[in-house]
């Protein structure tokens, strides 16, 4: 999905394409500057696909946000959505949300529309994003929009 790319592009500003699995939670931290305060982001890279679980919920407690990550180039990823918005729901119904469809450079293999997570989004009652974090492309601004969301002005 790109998970632990988006993160790796948002908090350390580079990109590496060589795939390693998330085990287990990576934390990593960055302070974003907002117009009046610093709001300090801890963000937690949790294992994804099949490998999540509800063991993996007690690192949801105490959740205020979440990108919810779809990879644009695999249709399944699409459909574990709702399965990642319930775990997220059921530690904190008020858990801001933001949808986010990773890779978009890779539009050539791309089987995930907009049209499509858009759709998905809205009936999780979310917005949605595009990234790459390849490129770096909307990663910024999908943290930026989150933090907005976090601090109810999204």
């Amino acid at each position: 999905m790109g998970k632990t790319s988006l993160v790796r592009r948002f908090v350390e500003g580079r990109f590496d394409d060589k795939y390693l699995s998330t085990i287990g939670v990576k934390v990593s931290r960055k302070v974003l500057g907002r117009e009046t305060h610093q709001l300090n982001l801890l963000v937690w890279d949790l294992v994804g696909g099949n490998d999540f679980s509800w063991r993996e919920t007690g690192y949801l407690i105490g959740t205020a946000g979440a990108l919810v990550v779809c990879d644009l180039t695999r249709i399944e990823t699409l459909q574990a959505l709702d399965r990642y918005t319930h775990h997220l729901r059921t530690v904190n119904p008020r858990v801001a949300l933001l949808f986010v469809g990773n890779k978009l450079d890779l539009s050539a293999e791309r089987q995930v529309s907009d049209d499509e997570l858009m759709m998905a989004a809205a009936r999780l009652g979310g917005r949605y994003l595009l990234t790459s974090a390849k490129t770096g492309t909307g990663v910024e601004a999908a943290f930026a929009a989150l933090a907005d969301l976090i601090e109810g002005e999204g």
